[in-house]
């Protein structure tokens, strides 16, 4: 049993690590382009804005609902499953632009 929390929470610990390194490229990639001016920037910075709270809303209603799971480790997998795809989403579609 301790073999197998250890091991699940090193996966929550790469998991977590990779999606902060995603979401930084994200911030980086977004800010160039915002910084570039014009009618991209504007349109990146209002997709952004309501891709957060589509983002939040959704995870909200899957906590709401037991989508998470029943254990914390369910829940935390979960919840970094459901943020990397939408950032990594993000970065494939910054990265093409």
């Amino acid at each position: 049993m301790r073999r197998r929390r250890r091991h699940r929470s090193l996966a929550l610990a790469g998991d977590g690590w990779l999606l902060g390194l995603e979401a930084a490229t994200v911030v980086g990639l977004r800010g160039l382009k915002i910084a570039a001016g014009g009618r991209a920037a504007k349109t990146e910075a209002r997709r952004m804005v309501s891709e957060k709270l589509d983002a939040a809303l959704a995870w909200q209603t899957l906590a709401l609902t037991g989508g998470l799971g029943l254990t914390a480790s369910a829940a935390a997998s979960k919840t970094l499953r459901h943020y990397r795809r939408k950032v990594r989403g993000n970065r494939r579609r910054l990265a093409k632009s």
